[in-house]
């Protein structure tokens, strides 16, 4: 097995410096305008020949992605041939088309589709207040509109994808071949991202399938790079491939696909590896390796294995180096497909998200450009050991890698994707390398510069440059996902294939060099995407071996620190001092207490790795939830602090003359915090925060589980300047110690974070005290539920509910407790479900590998086994049943089916979900979630966008989530609190919390009281 050590670069570097380098590479290595010069007929020739409709050239140019047609032609690809049922077929089908125009389209089927879109949409969505029409003619009119839209996009899939099975492809392709006789073929099973075991399975079984197909129709005595191939996705293979399950991976991985090389290298046909995200990188190059010594040891004559490469990453270059390293190591030659890339849009959201440095990939794309030019010319340089493919459908880059393969001498292939880029194809086929290295161009045309080198190696059978056509498989319904990504990924405006579309781009534009460097980031980076007045937390890649190595020394010499025990009778003092402390800090200013905050919150990032192994280990956090929560403490900090800088100022407000009237905020008095053991650092740092920077002081009890990290906030908030008495840890037990200090008269407010039952003891006990009526924002928890309809794209749900369900050992306020999916495909997705939490890892938090951790102790871990051991007689389990542990507390995963959402009554503070079925509709589902009483959370997953909008706006729940998980709210972008019983508002995080806390006053003077307005008189 590979060490675990990082292979490459940081990914996360900046941008300029990254093309600087990549710009030097390529100095006196490349004539772009020679370049520019050979590509300009092929563009004239596409232009002046287009494409027909249906090809993605003129798709875009007719329906840009930007666009409403475009935006609905999409949503429709995507979602429509995996619904089962006609209702929401049809609401899906007038809820798409109805937002768009396509009246003016050439295509005379799409306009009369949107003019009965239109109608329907009346009839059959929901916010007119309209019912459907009732009779047979309706119906019959709707579904022959769902019918013609159901056509519409299975011709559109019969555009990007090859066949619906291998043995359609392979046909598809002989049709191609007999008018590009030469024309190569690697096959795409598109087995992508395998959920379950079984998945997994099937997806090899598809790939096994494939090989020996193409092998039947392969000629062994032609060099391997003649035959056609195979492409598959390593994600397809194994359910979790994921960084933090490496050992599992490479035990169970690395078998899968040394079978299918086996299989390839027999029948003397290529298989390639296709690309994954950034955070898989390091891993792909551990089982790249893995196989390469694989197919040194058994197959050392095959030159047929291979990996794509991905050029928009900043670390690409970087990565053919290491690729050729590999080959050069075990003594074999590789097959590398260079491609731009394929997430571009989830790498950036994700850099955001974790608050990293800079991005992993390119943001603009001209950088891009240059990269993918600098690794061509590393990989033609490395033709000993690699045989290149370049995937591209840019006129430019073509010519380009042409020039820079003459200079070399290097052998290699190009490759577009099914469905685009013929119209540059066809013109590039006419352009032959001459028997001097030259190419042959028109009459016209002058010679490009820098000719009469080394020609450039061709196809010997057809005298041209060696074409593959990389050509997606599968059925249309399960596909055309990723032929939504396919047309994001090229739609763009900025993109070739969309400007060679737009006459209105002029020939030099178009094929403008993008040798040149832009000296700032396109888009703000991560630690700045709030703004310049609030920097974004900062946080780690745990997918990095560096990440991991430093947190793993932070946890090993990190203790928890013992912290004493308060006495209630201790309560009385405690608030003393506060008060005493009070008058002094309110009068500090509104900035100097923020400024302390942001102070803090720098402390914080600058011990995470510390703190975070304290959570894991006193709160028995996984890594990814302890990072998660130190980075949620620091954005309360920073966000509280720019707030009370906001609404600490006078207002100034209208009146009439010779009067000024000004509306201004003050503390309260001293406030009790009191924090759940779920987010012990989060809640606390934010309730306290908030409390502080009002002008109040604080005592802070702690949950009694999670003392010591509560204390480290504490001595933070202490160091950057909080005085002593004016912010006091009390550690005891709620019954005893929460109590007194909830009941004391001089406590001037109580935000508490914990159970409805505990918030209504707490409501009742300051109701009950005598003197001023004090405020109370209570937090608690919540019946969350997720509604599924049919349009739900599986995987993505399933990702959804196992991560809002049993991430955090389902600890979490906003957890996933109750899913209610559409009858016409719960099977299925329960089924994909089930198998997907069998794959989650329960054990020790502090391994890397696990998912879910132990529940907090053992009074939870009973409480749990009650619930469990009531569901198992009252309900059917999804899930096998555990094993019941109380010296561990772990609880796998378990899931039940109940009758409907009148049979779920109680919070399970666990991880512990339970699923129904619903049909017929669904505002009548969100009526039964809302007489539940809890307001908290709730999931929509539809790609109907009327249908979400209308859900939410009938749902009493605080916080609603379309098309996503449901936990994991962010400071200041999702405010957090809910409704009913679960919670009195107003949301954490948002900009109606710090209000709360203050007192208001109003000062009213009469400024015309010695003799009139003087400003009136003037």
């Amino acid at each position: 097995m590979p060490a675990d050590t990082q292979r490459l670069p940081d990914p996360y570097r900046p941008e300029a410096a990254v093309v600087a380098e990549l710009l030097a590479s390529l100095r006196d290595a490349l004539d772009w305008a020679a370049a520019a010069q050979v590509a300009e007929p092929w563009v004239a020739a596409v232009r002046k020949h287009p494409p027909p409709f249906w090809a993605m050239e003129s798709l875009l140019k007719e329906y840009p992605i930007s666009s409403a047609e475009g935006l609905a032609l999409m949503r429709l690809a995507e979602a429509l041939l995996r619904v089962p049922d006609a209702q929401t077929a049809i609401a899906l089908t007038a809820d798409q088309l109805s937002r768009a125009d396509f009246e003016g389209s050439p295509d005379r089927a799409l306009a009369r589709l949107s003019h009965s879109a239109i109608a329907l949409s009346k009839r059959f969505l929901p916010g007119d207040g309209a019912q459907p029409e009732p009779g047979l003619f309706a119906r019959l009119g709707a579904r022959t509109v769902v019918a013609a839209a159901l056509r519409a996009v299975q011709l559109l899939g019969r555009q990007f994808v090859l066949g619906q099975d291998i043995a359609e492809a392979q046909h598809e392709a002989a049709s191609a071949r007999r008018r590009q006789p030469h024309l190569r073929f690697s096959y795409d099973m598109l087995g992508e991202g395998a959920r379950t075991e079984e998945d997994a399975q099937r997806y090899l079984q598809h790939y096994e399938e494939a090989i020996a197909a193409i092998a039947a129709a392969a000629d062994p005595a032609q060099p391997v790079q003649a035959n056609d191939g195979i492409s598959i996705k390593l994600s397809a293979l194994h359910p979790r491939y994921e960084a933090l399950q490496r050992e599992r991976v490479l035990a169970q991985l690395v078998p899968r696909v040394a079978r299918l090389c086996d299989q390839a290298a027999g029948a003397n046909i290529n298989l390639t590896i296709d690309a994954e995200e950034v955070d898989r990188l390091e891993l792909s190059l551990d089982v790249f390796d893995a196989l390469a010594a694989h197919v040194a040891q058994h197959h050392p004559r095959w030159q047929g294995f291979g990996l794509a490469l991905q050029a928009y990453q900043t670390r690409a270059l970087a990565l053919v180096g290491e690729v050729a390293a590999i080959a050069r190591r075990h003594g074999i030659r590789l097959m590398c497909r260079l491609v731009k890339g394929a997430y571009w849009d989830a790498e950036i959201k994700r850099a955001q998200e974790l608050g990293l440095p800079h991005y992993p990939v390119f943001t603009h794309k001209n950088h891009t450009d240059v990269s993918y030019l600098a690794c061509a010319r590393a990989l033609l340089q490395a033709q000993d050991v690699i045989f290149p493919q370049f995937a591209t459908h840019n006129a430019g880059t073509i010519a380009a890698i042409v020039q820079m393969a003459r200079a070399n001498g290097a052998a290699f292939e190009l490759q577009r994707l099914h469905g685009m880029g013929e119209g540059v194809y066809r013109e590039v086929s006419r352009y032959t390398p001459s028997p001097l290295g030259r190419m042959t161009l028109p009459p016209t045309q002058p010679p490009p510069l820098g000719g009469g080198a080394t020609p450039v190696p061709v196809d010997a059978r057809e005298g041209a440059l060696p074409v593959r056509v990389y050509a997606p498989v599968g059925v249309h319904r399960d596909l055309l996902a990723y032929l939504v990504r396919r047309l994001l990924e090229n739609g763009a405006n900025s993109s070739f294939v969309h400007q060679l579309a737009d006459e209105s781009v002029g020939m030099e534009e178009l094929l403008q060099s993008p040798l040149h460097l832009a000296p700032q980031s396109a888009l703000p980076l991560p630690p700045e995407l709030y703004g310049p007045a609030r920097r974004n937390s900062r946080g780690l890649d745990l997918t990095l071996p560096t990440t991991r190595a430093l947190l793993d020394d932070a946890f090993a010499r990190t203790t928890v620190a013992a912290i004493p025990l308060a006495d209630p009778a201790q309560v009385g003092a405690a608030v003393d001092r506060a008060l005493a402390a009070g008058p002094a800090w309110e009068r500090k200013p509104a900035a100097d207490r923020a400024a302390i905050l942001r102070r803090c919150a720098d402390s914080m990032e600058n011990d995470l790795p510390r703190l975070c192994a304290v959570l894991v280990k006193e709160g028995f956090k996984c890594w990814g939830d302890a990072l998660a929560e130190v980075r949620e403490a620091v954005d309360f900090l920073r966000y509280y602090a720019n707030e009370a800088e906001r609404i600490l100022q006078p207002q100034v407000l209208p009146g009439p003359t010779g009067e000024s009237n000004e509306l201004r905020l003050t503390g309260r008095g001293t406030w009790a915090c009191i924090s759940p053991w779920n987010f012990p650092l989060a809640i606390f740092t934010g309730q306290v925060a908030a409390a502080l920077v009002t002008g109040n002081t604080v005592i802070a009890k702690p949950a009694e589980q999670t003392p010591a990290i509560a204390a480290e906030a504490v001595h933070l908030l202490h160091a950057a300047g909080v005085p002593a008495d004016a912010l006091q840890l009390l550690h005891g037990p709620g019954e005893t110690v929460g109590a007194a200090l909830v009941a004391h008269p001089r406590i001037a407010g109580v935000v508490f974070t914990g159970s409805t039952q505990v918030a209504k003891i707490i409501q009742r006990t300051l109701a009950d005290k005598d003197g001023p009526i004090v405020p109370l924002i209570a937090e608690t928890g919540g019946i969350n539920a997720m509604l599924v309809d049919s349009t739900a794209l599986p995987e993505q749900v399933v990702d959804a509910v196992v991560q809002s369900a049993f991430r955090s050992a389902g600890q979490r306020c906003s957890a996933l407790r109750l899913l209610l999916v559409h009858e016409a495909i719960a099977e299925p997705l329960i089924h994909m479900l089930q198998g997907a939490a069998l794959e989650l890892v329960t054990g020790d938090p502090a391994r890397w590998s696990t998912d879910v951790g132990p529940v907090i102790d053992g009074e939870a871990f009973a409480t749990l086994q009650r619930h469990l051991e009531l569901l198992q007689s009252r309900a059917s389990p999804l899930l096998p049943p555990t094993e019941p542990d109380p010296r561990t507390r772990l609880i796998p995963p378990q899931a039940f089916e109940v009758g409907g959402v009148e049979q779920v009554r109680n919070e399970i503070f666990g991880p512990v979900l339970q699923v129904a079925r619903w049909s017929g509709d669904p505002q009548a589902v969100i009526a039964a979630i809302n007489r539940v009483g809890y307001g908290l959370t709730l999931g929509i997953q539809t790609r109907i966008d009327s249908r979400a909008e209308a859900l939410a706006r009938e749902a009493r729940i605080g916080n609603v989530y379309i098309n996503r998980n449901m936990i994991g709210a962010v400071v200041g972008v999702q405010p957090f609190g809910g409704e009913g019983l679960s919670g009195t508002g107003p949301k954490a995080g948002g900009p109606n919390y710090l209000p709360r806390f203050c007192a208001e006053q109003t000062v009213t003077i009469n400024t015309a009281a010695a003799g009139g307005n003087v400003a009136l008189l003037t």
